[in-house]
C-alpha cells in the first residue's frame, strides 16, 4: 500500500480475489493463510491492537438476519472493519450465500480509505484457516477421521484447511438437506483429497470421529445438534456455527467434559458456545495456545472444543494477505472514491470551477458573435 497515491483506493472485487487464488493456487493460499494466522496471532498484544467485540443489528423481519461490524485498530497505523450480513434463508429465498460481507482498510493518519475487498470468499478462507490452526494445536497427533456436521459452504474450507493440518484418511459427513449432502464430493473435487468419504448419522460421527466440524444453520433456541453421546476421549470439535445469542450446536454436557477454547472470549460468551458456560468453565483464548503451545499440549489427550465465533484479527490477516498478493500480481482496481478538493476549505470547489468555465465559454461565444 505504500506506493498507492494518497487519493486512491485499492478495490479487490470478488473476481479479483478469485483471480488471485487461481494464480497463487488454492493450497498455497490456504497454507500461507494458516502460517500468517500462527505468526500474527503469536505477535498480537492488546497494547498494539484494539479489537472490541463485534456489534450490529439483529432482526426477524422481513427475514431473520443480522448486519454486524467487526473493527480492529492497529494503533498508529490503520483500521480494518468488516461489515458482515448473516441471513440463513438466503440460499433458498434469493440463491445468495448465507454470509455476505465486505472488508475496509483505513489510514489512521488521515482517515483515507486505503482499500475495499470482497469479504465473502475471504471470510470462508479465514474461518477454515483458524480451524486448521486450532486442529493442529488441540487434536490428538494420530487423528485421522474427520466428521462434518453441516455440509454447506463453510464445510468446504473447513475440510480444506484441516487437510493441511491433519492427515485425514476418512471423512464422515451429515447434513439435513439431501441435495447438500449429495453435492459435497463435487464441491471439493478440486482439492484432490486422498481420503474416503462416508455418509453417516450424527451419532455415528460423534462416536467415531477424532475431529468434528459443526457448521450448521440451526435456528436460535433449537440447539444442540445432538445430546450427550459417546465419543472418543480425545475428540476435538471446531464449533463454527454458533454466531447468534441463543444459537448453539454443541450440548452443554459435552462442553463441560471438554477444554473449551474461544477465539475471542468477550464475543464467544454472547454469541458462541461459551454462552452456555460460566466463566470458570471456559479455557484460555486461542492466542494463548499459539503463544505457548507446549504449556497446553495436554489438551491433545482430552476432549476439546474450539469456539469459533469469528475474530476481527482474522479478517485483518486475510486482508493483509490478499493485498500483498494483489500488489505482487498487479491485480485489482484503483479508484478515486473520496473527494479531495484543492481548496480543502471549499466543498463547492467543483461547482465554482464548473460555473467559472461555463461563464468563460459564454463570454467567448458573445465575443465571437
Amino acid at each position: 500500500m505504500k506506493n498507492t497515491p494518497a487519493t486512491e483506493t485499492l478495490v479487490l472485487e470478488s473476481h479479483h480475489v478469485q483471480e488471485i487464488i487461481a494464480q497463487v493456487g488454492v493450497d498455497q493460499v490456504m497454507d500461507d493463510l494458516i502460517s500468517r494466522m500462527y505468526e500474527d496471532i503469536r505477535q498480537y498484544t492488546p497494547e498494539a491492537m484494539q479489537i472490541p467485540a463485534r456489534s450490529g443489528f439483529h432482526y426477524t423481519l422481513p427475514h431473520t438476519g443480522l448486519i454486524e461490524w467487526m473493527p480492529l485498530y492497529a494503533r498508529g497505523e490503520e483500521i480494518t472493519i468488516k461489515l458482515v450480513g448473516y441471513h440463513p434463508g438466503n440460499p433458498e429465498i434469493f440463491h445468495f450465500p448465507t454470509i455476505l460481507s465486505s472488508i475496509y482498510r483505513f489510514d489512521t493518519q488521515s482517515g483515507h480509505l486505503m482499500a475495499i475487498m470482497d469479504g465473502v470468499l475471504p471470510t470462508a478462507l479465514r474461518t477454515g484457516a483458524i480451524s486448521g490452526v486450532a486442529t493442529a494445536l488441540m487434536s490428538h497427533p494420530e487423528s485421522s477421521t474427520l466428521g462434518l456436521i453441516g455440509c454447506g459452504a463453510q464445510s468446504v474450507t473447513q475440510i480444506h484447511a484441516i487437510s493441511r493440518s491433519m492427515d485425514i484418511r476418512t471423512v464422515l459427513y451429515y447434513d439435513t438437506d439431501e441435495e447438500t449432502c449429495n453435492s459435497l464430493n463435487s464441491r471439493i473435487a478440486a482439492l484432490n483429497l486422498d481420503c474416503t468419504f462416508v455418509r453417516a448419522s450424527i451419532s455415528e460421527i460423534v462416536q467415531n470421529s477424532d475431529v468434528i466440524c459443526t457448521a450448521t444453520s440451526i435456528d436460535i433456541g433449537q440447539g444442540p445438534l445432538f445430546r450427550d453421546l459417546l465419543s472418543r476421549p480425545h475428540l476435538h470439535i471446531n464449533a463454527v456455527g454458533s454466531d447468534f445469542p441463543g444459537k448453539t450446536e454443541v450440548p452443554v454436557e459435552l462442553l463441560r467434559k471438554s477444554v473449551v477454547i474461544p477465539d475471542f472470549k468477550a464475543q464467544a460468551v454472547v454469541e458462541g458456545e461459551c454462552q452456555q458456560l460460566t466463566a470458570a468453565e471456559i479455557g484460555p483464548e486461542i492466542s494463548a495456545l499459539i503463544k505457548s503451545p507446549a504449556k497446553y499440549k495436554y489438551i491433545q489427550e482430552r476432549r476439546s472444543v474450539f469456539d469459533s465465533t469469528g475474530w476481527a484479527l482474522e479478517d485483518h490477516i486475510v486482508m493483509d494477505l490478499m493485498i500483498s498478493y494483489a500488489e505482487r500480481l498487479q491485480i485489482g482496481r484503483r479508484l478515486s472514491i473520496e473527494y479531495f478538493p484543492e481548496d480543502t476549505k471549499n466543498p463547492y470547489e467543483f461547482y465554482t470551477q464548473k460555473t467559472a468555465k461555463s461563464s468563460h465559454m459564454i463570454s467567448t461565444s458573445n465575443a465571437i458573435s
